[in-house]
């Protein structure tokens, strides 16, 4: 994977943090993993993982009380995670990822935006596989022995390990996510996470020039605007003044 997750991360790509609905974006991730698994957090990591990041990305508390309240309701929606791939503007590769209720009006719009900014959507897997599917748990920390220790004596895969400026950046399979958390947690105590998420790392990326970058930030928009757009990821590389 190489040790440039730092380096690369802000032009590689999750822009749900940019969101200007990114309250309806948390209610509906945390609502799903509620109503999917266990409405307590300490007995959902992945809930407990959804809560902490819309905290520090300042949803307030009441939207994610009302979201964890409607899931234990009976009934509610029926969210579904859809994925779609395509090229984006420059022969980048995109990935788009979706909680949605209705697949088929996702879908259209989803592909209104390719199609609107010159883009080709494309099948299942036709760029994926140039993405590695991984769990990012980054926090303060320099001993990578002890990390590296901790991991392999719960069986959790550790891919690579950054540490850098008293960073530590583990990556693992994005099936270890919670197996890694709770690993940590048991040897260190509770750990107050710079990023604890699970992402899709382009493999290489691609510079955009030129005309294409306005096209390709409008794309981005245009994807970032629909409710049912949960995350988006791409290996585009854009100029520092885009």
């Amino acid at each position: 994977m190489g040790r440039a997750y730092q380096n690369r991360k802000e032009s590689m790509a999750k822009t749900a943090d940019a969101k200007t609905k990114v309250y309806s974006k948390y209610a509906r991730a945390i609502y799903v993993s509620a109503k999917s698994g266990s409405p307590d957090p300490d007995a959902n990591l992945t809930l407990r993982g959804l809560i902490d990041r819309a905290k520090k990305d300042q949803v307030p508390s009441h939207v994610i009380d009302k979201a964890i309240d409607k899931a234990k309701g009976a009934g509610g929606e029926d969210y579904a995670v859809a994925r779609y791939e395509g090229y984006g503007p420059g022969q980048t590769m995109v990935i788009v990822d979706c909680l949605t209720d209705n697949p088929n009006r996702t879908f259209g719009d989803v592909r209104q935006a390719f199609t609107k900014t010159k883009c080709k959507i494309g099948t299942p897997g036709s760029v994926s596989h140039m993405f590695d599917h991984c769990a990012i748990l980054a926090f303060a920390g320099e001993d990578e022995d002890a990390v590296l220790e901790a991991l392999m004596m719960a069986d959790v895969e550790v891919t690579d390990i950054e540490s850098e400026n008293g960073k530590m950046t583990v990556f693992t399979p994005h099936t270890d996510f919670n197996n890694a958390k709770q690993a940590l947690a048991e040897a260190f105590g509770e750990i107050d996470y710079d990023t604890d998420d699970i992402h899709f790392l382009p493999q290489t990326l691609t510079p955009v020039t030129g005309e294409d970058v306005p096209m390709f930030e409008k794309f981005l928009d245009m994807l970032n605007e629909l409710d049912d757009v949960q995350n988006v990821y791409h290996n585009a590389e854009l100029p520092e003044s885009a």
